[in-house]
């Protein structure tokens, strides 16, 4: 496991984020050969969408933030609900 390998105490934490179906240009792209994937897709999450790129980002900002100096070794499950499907 990853949080075995980090070194807390030298300021070093490892930790993972998870993230459900997010709004690129990547997924925009291929919404347009397919008008339905982005409904489909967001029907996949509990939340009924898909996320915006920037509520990822603040996740991310977040762990490396030092609100979050006690997180080690964690999965930060970011995917409006679709896990819990």
């Amino acid at each position: 496991m990853a949080g075995d390998e980090t070194h807390p105490d030298q300021g070093v934490r490892v930790n993972a984020v998870l993230p459900g179906g997010i709004d690129t240009p990547m997924v925009q792209r291929f919404s347009a050969l397919n008008p339905d994937l982005m409904d489909q897709t967001a029907a996949a999450h509990p939340i009924s969408r898909i996320a915006r790129p920037e509520e990822i980002a603040n996740a991310i900002v977040w762990l490396l933030s030092d609100a979050a100096s006690f997180a080690v070794g964690s999965p930060l499950v970011i995917d409006g609900g679709y896990i819990t499907r």
